[in-house]
């Protein structure tokens, strides 16, 4: 009587330590299943997300500020269309216009701008037309293309497609071309040509 109570309760304990393993066994299961699930619905949210606007805002403006506190530059338009999808927006009628204290302000329009906020990088289409008014040491400049990359951080505006410029009464025309607001040079890519007024009209 004595032995058949030890192998009943041998053969309880046995039961018990398979219940505990298919218990363990079946919760690391459903863990690696829940992980699985999140992640696929991560994945699936990422997805869904696509190239939907998240938020979109009619007559804007944009001041971005110096370490000083200062005003650097101004970036205004009609519409802004923000995609979260690649970080990027879409302007209609963008004008930006730089603020230094040191230096002519400059202002350019196009008829729509892709502004890239991780790599702070504009890119005007359509119509650009910059303008820069004259001071003591520099003559007014209008330049017009087609294209335009704008660095604002950097005031580095370049372009490769063909350009049309006028620095006081001379005028120029070329393709490609890099402007530097912060030197105040413009270096020409390509050939060109130059037309310089006769002495005394400049």
């Amino acid at each position: 009587m004595a032995t058949t109570t030890y192998v009943n309760k041998r053969t309880a304990h046995r039961w018990r330590l398979l219940a505990l393993m298919l218990a363990a066994v079946f919760f690391a299961f459903g863990s690696f299943w829940l992980v699985q699930v999140m992640r696929g619905e991560g994945e699936a949210h990422r997805v869904d997300v696509g190239d939907d606007p998240d938020y979109i805002i009619d007559n804007f403006s944009f001041v971005r500020m110096s370490e000083a506190g200062q005003p650097r530059y101004v970036i205004s338009g009609e519409r802004l269309t923000h995609r979260p999808a690649n970080n990027t927006s879409v302007i209609d009628k963008p004008v930006v216009q730089s603020m230094s204290t040191d230096r002519p302000h400059m202002t350019m329009t196009a008829n729509t701008a892709n502004v890239n906020q991780d790599q702070n990088q504009i890119d005007l289409i359509g119509n650009v037309d910059i303008s820069r008014p004259g001071n003591a040491t520099s003559k007014p400049m209008r330049i017009r293309t087609e294209a335009l990359t704008v660095l604002p951080d950097e005031e580095i505006s370049k372009t490769d497609k063909p350009i049309q410029m006028t620095l006081g009464a001379a005028s120029v025309t070329g393709v490609g071309m890099v402007a530097n607001n912060a030197t105040q040079q413009v270096t020409l890519g390509g050939r060109g040509e130059l037309i310089f007024p006769p002495k005394g009209k400049q």
